[in-house]
């Protein structure tokens, strides 16, 4: 019997990965990329958006007092309900950014140079994303591109482009839109 219910698991599980990688291999590759290509220059306003360069600047110049102490373990711990999460993702530009959002988003936000969130759609699995290509492409003045692959904080198949946010022409920060893949059109 036990080994029953181990075989059972083992089937259930490899079930799973086979439905998740036959959604995957469903969108032509080619398609997908002519897709995030389009929506790359439907966002890229956001790199030199005056309201997102000044939120980021005024990161940098002085985190403020309520998350200079944040660590990845009392991020983690937090719910999303807490008023850290609620203020990074109510304040002014959470919520200009919002008020222009594309439907096919499921999540977006914004860090400053040292990869710690300055605003945010909703609470993300990480607080600084420092050392992750999302943010490190995007401070050298590039734009990154990661895989299709299930995001822990939306629970949806999704893409994550990283875009600098740029301070007359040099990179100060980033901004991480993630696309739920199945609503790219």
């Amino acid at each position: 019997m036990k080994n029953l219910a181990k075989s059972a698991l083992f089937v259930c599980a490899t079930t799973t990965i086979l439905a998740g990688t036959a959604a995957l291999g469903a969108v032509d590759p080619a398609v997908l990329h002519a897709k995030i290509q389009a929506k790359i220059k439907e966002i890229q306003w956001m790199s030199t958006d005056p309201r997102v360069v000044a939120a980021v600047r005024q990161h940098n110049m002085s985190e403020p007092a309520v998350t200079r102490d944040m660590t990845e373990a009392k991020w983690k711990s937090l719910p999303v309900l807490d008023p850290i999460v609620r203020d990074l993702s109510k304040n002014d530009l959470a919520l200009y950014l919002k008020s222009r959002r594309d439907p096919a988003i499921s999540e977006l936000f914004v860090s400053g140079a040292d990869g710690t969130k300055v605003a945010l759609f909703n609470k993300t699995t990480n607080w600084s994303h420092k050392g992750m290509a999302k943010h490190e492409v995007p401070m050298k003045g590039k734009i990154s591109t990661g895989p299709v692959e299930l995001d822990e904080s939306t629970g949806v198949e999704q893409i994550q482009i990283g875009l600098p946010v740029l301070d007359a022409g040099k990179p100060i920060g980033s901004v991480v839109v993630g696309f739920e893949v199945s609503k790219l059109k």
